[in-house]
C-alpha cells in the first residue's frame, strides 16, 4: 500500500473470524473454570457429609466408620451421571484436575511422616513393608500377565494392592504413562475392596484373639487406603491405630522406590522398540513423577521441624498441613468420580477384578503372617 492509499475496510468475514476467535479464547478458560467450581462444590458436599452423617445416624457404626474417600467418589460419580445426561461433562472436564490435586495431596502427606519416628520405633514396620510390597506386587504382576492384562494396567493394579491404594496407583500411572480410564478403574477397585475391610479386619482380629499391636500391623499392611486404615485401626483400638498408622506410612514412604523401579522397567524393557537406541538417564528423569521429590522433602522438613519445636506447636502446624492434604485428596477423589467412564469397566472385563481379588487374598494372608512374626511382643511406646 502506497502512502496515498487508504487502508482497506475490514470485511464481514474478518469481523466474524475475530469474534469466533475471541469466543473460542473465552470458552478455553470459562469451561475449565466452571469445571473446577463443580469439583469444589462436590468437595464441600463431601465435607458436609463427613461431618453430618455420623450425627444424623447416631449410634450407627457404619456411619461413623465411612471416611471421606467414599463420599467424595460417590458424589463424583453422581455428578458424572448428571453432567453426562445434560451433555456438559466433556466441556467441564478441563477442570477435573485429578493429577494436580492428588500430587499436591501426596506432597502434603509427606509432612505427616516423621522419618525419625519410623527409623527409631518402627523397624519391624520397615521390614514388613519391604517384604509385603515386594511379594504382593510381584504376585499381582505375574497373575496379571497370566491373564493377559495390559502392562500399564498390571502396573497400576500391582502398585495399588501392594502399597497404598489410589495414591500408589496414581504415582504408578505417572511412571508408566497409563490412560486415565485405567487409573479410574484401578481407583474404583481399591475403594470397592477397602470399604468392607474397614469392618471385616477388626472383627477377624478380635475373633483370632490378636494383640492390638499385631492387629494394627495386619490392618496397616493390608488395607489399601490410608483413610480406611485409620478407620479400621480406630475400630480396633488406640494401640492398634498407632501401629497401623506407622505400618501404613512406612509403605507410603516406599512409593518413591516402586515408582523409580517402574519408570526404569517401562523405559528400558516394556516400551523399548527392537533396534531402538537404549534410553538414557534423561528419559528416566523425564518420566519420573517429580512430586515424589516433594513428598520426600516434605517428610524431611517435617522431621526437622518437629525436632526444633514443642510438641503442641508441632502438632498444630502439622495439623494445618494435614487439613490441606485432606482437602486436596477430596478434590482428587471427586475428580476421579467425575472422570470415570462406565465404558472402561466393560472394556476391562472380569480379568482385572479377578487379579485384584486374588492379590487381596494373598495380601491378607501374608500380612497376617508377617504381623504375627514381627509384632508379637511389640508394644507401643507411651
Amino acid at each position: 500500500m502506497t502512502s496515498g492509499e487508504a487502508a482497506a475496510p475490514a470485511t464481514t468475514s474478518d469481523t466474524t473470524s475475530d469474534t469466533a476467535s475471541a469466543t473460542t479464547r473465552t470458552a478455553a478458560w470459562q469451561w475449565p473454570t466452571l469445571g473446577v467450581l463443580v469439583v469444589l462444590a462436590l468437595a464441600a458436599g463431601t465435607r458436609a457429609l463427613e461431618k453430618n452423617v455420623p450425627e444424623w445416624f447416631a449410634g450407627s457404626d457404619l456411619a461413623k466408620a465411612i471416611e471421606y474417600p467414599v463420599y467424595a467418589i460417590a458424589l463424583g460419580l453422581l455428578g458424572n451421571a448428571v453432567l453426562t445426561a445434560t451433555g456438559l461433562r466433556d466441556r467441564l472436564s478441563g477442570g477435573f484436575r485429578t493429577e494436580f490435586f492428588i500430587k499436591t495431596g501426596l506432597v502434603l502427606l509427606g509432612a505427616s511422616i516423621n522419618l525419625k519416628v519410623i527409623v527409631t520405633a518402627a523397624g519391624p514396620a520397615v521390614l514388613q513393608g519391604i517384604v509385603l510390597i515386594s511379594a504382593v506386587f510381584l504376585f499381582t504382576w505375574w497373575l496379571g500377565g497370566r491373564l493377559g492384562l495390559d502392562d500399564k494396567l498390571r502396573a497400576l493394579l500391582s502398585a495399588a494392592v501392594s502399597i497404598c491404594g489410589v495414591s500408589a496407583a496414581i504415582a504408578a500411572a505417572g511412571a508408566v504413562q497409563a490412560r486415565r480410564e485405567q487409573l479410574a478403574y484401578s481407583a474404583s477397585l481399591v475403594i470397592a475392596f477397602a470399604l468392607p475391610s474397614i469392618f471385616v479386619l477388626p472383627a477377624l482380629a478380635s475373633a483370632f484373639g490378636l494383640s492390638p499391636e499385631v492387629a494394627g500391623a495386619w490392618i496397616g499392611g493390608n488395607i489399601d487406603t490410608t483413610a480406611a486404615v485409620t478407620a479400621a485401626g480406630a475400630l480396633a483400638g488406640e494401640n492398634a491405630l498407632a501401629v497401623a498408622t506407622i505400618v501404613k506410612v512406612t509403605q507410603n514412604a516406599l512409593i518413591g522406590v516402586v515408582v523409580v523401579a517402574l519408570t526404569a522397567w517401562f523405559a528400558f524393557r516394556i516400551e523399548r522398540r527392537p533396534g531402538a537406541e537404549r534410553p538414557g538417564a534423561g528419559e528416566l528423569w523425564r518420566r519420573f513423577p517429580k512430586f515424589v521429590l516433594g513428598f520426600v522433602a516434605a517428610s524431611v522438613l517435617a522431621t526437622w521441624y518437629l525436632s526444633t519445636v514443642g510438641s503442641a506447636e508441632g502438632k498444630a502446624v502439622i495439623g494445618v498441613a494435614n487439613d490441606l492434604r485432606t482437602w486436596f485428596l477430596i478434590l482428587a477423589f471427586v475428580s476421579i468420580g467425575l472422570e470415570f467412564r462406565v465404558a472402561s469397566l466393560k472394556e476391562a472385563g472380569w480379568r482385572p477384578v479377578t487379579v485384584f481379588a486374588a492379590a487381596t487374598v494373598v495380601n491378607v494372608l501374608l500380612a497376617l503372617g508377617l504381623a504375627v512374626l514381627l509384632f508379637s511382643g511389640f508394644t507401643v511406646a507411651t
